[in-house]
């Protein structure tokens, strides 16, 4: 895998991570949302935590769509769960929420399928020609 295929996985777990930590700071600012409320929900997407959060989940959407032009759903998933890695220590630091020896373990667990499915090939052969050959959505 090349330099750029490398740093577009870095995206996502980076965006992907910097993103909920945004979105929860800001949120915790926010407050207890209602639905009944409707409009309390649209004022708080323009409260700066909030809007910075959603701005780098849509890089980390487009990192994510760009992964999966050129590699499979089952190698890019599993490659940028490291994420869980990143998102718990920076809670821990930005957030300064606990977290528990289980919590740990868990994400300890999840690091190391990581490795396993990550010394896999990124791309599964003839998967893209195998893709053309589905029926359209709806069944036709």
């Amino acid at each position: 895998m090349n330099f750029r295929k490398r740093a577009i996985l870095a995206g996502v777990v980076v965006f992907g991570a910097c993103g909920d930590v945004a979105l929860s700071r800001g949120m915790k600012a926010v407050g207890a949302l209602s639905l009944s409320h409707w409009t309390e929900a649209i004022s708080a997407i323009f409260t700066p935590w909030v809007a910075v959060g959603i701005v780098l989940l849509l890089a980390f959407f487009a990192s994510y769509l760009t992964a999966l032009s050129f590699a499979d759903l089952t190698y890019v998933l599993p490659a940028t769960a490291v994420g869980y890695i990143l998102l718990a220590l920076m809670a821990k630091s930005f957030l300064h929420e606990n977290i528990s020896p289980w919590r740990w373990a868990g994400i300890a667990l999840i690091a190391l399928g990581v490795g396993f499915v990550t010394s896999g090939p990124a791309k599964t052969a003839g998967a893209r020609g195998q893709a053309q050959h589905l029926p359209p959505v709806g069944g036709a």
